[in-house]
């Protein structure tokens, strides 16, 4: 093949040939795609420091706490693969509350096959200020690798779901989980 010539399939073969070793090696030395790591995430639980012993959710409370679990879920979605935690129940519920548990979660989420384990609770301050924090641990260790805090100023479902939004995008996923790009 001559380098100057006029035929354009010639030109177009010894151009193409170079491209195509090239993005070939670079197909063979990109890093993987790690697969998304499995987390358990857990309900959101209700802190009321108030009352001695704890108390139940109120019916208004247990909806909007599934609400908060719902907003997590969600926020997590594309960042980790969720794994049932329904075959647990009932050792979630003997655990309860797990952020009074000392590493509970972790080890559920390890039993069910989960690399993390995601938990969060709503400590009411008052009728309208509440801390909504969400821990993320690892499920072997039960170190914990993540975490974050935010204040609900307002007791509704929108800022309820605000907060969850916030918290899970500001400090959550602020920067990659670990083992992810």
């Amino acid at each position: 093949m001559a380098l100057f010539s006029n035929d354009r399939s010639s030109v177009r073969s010894w151009l193409g040939w170079p491209l195509a070793a090239l993005v070939a090696v670079a197909a063979l030395t990109a890093p993987a795609q790690a697969a998304p790591e499995k987390a358990a995430i857990f309900g959101v639980e209700l802190f009321d420091p108030g009352v001695v012993g704890g108390r139940k959710a109120r019916p208004d409370e247990v909806r909007r706490l599934g609400l908060v679990t719902d907003e997590l879920r969600k926020a997590l979605g594309d960042s980790v693969e969720a794994v049932d935690v329904a075959p647990q129940a009932a050792e979630i519920a003997k655990q309860a509350p797990l952020y009074k548990c000392d590493g509970c979660a972790a080890a559920i989420a390890k039993s069910l096959g989960a690399d993390l384990a995601v938990s969060g609770y709503v400590e009411k301050g008052s009728n309208q200020i509440f801390n909504l924090t969400v821990t993320v641990a690892e499920a072997g260790t039960g170190k914990i690798i993540r975490g974050g805090r935010v204040v609900i100023r307002a007791d509704t479902d929108d800022t309820w779901a605000h907060a969850m939004r916030w918290v899970v995008k500001n400090r959550i996923l602020a920067e990659p989980l670990p083992n992810r790009s």
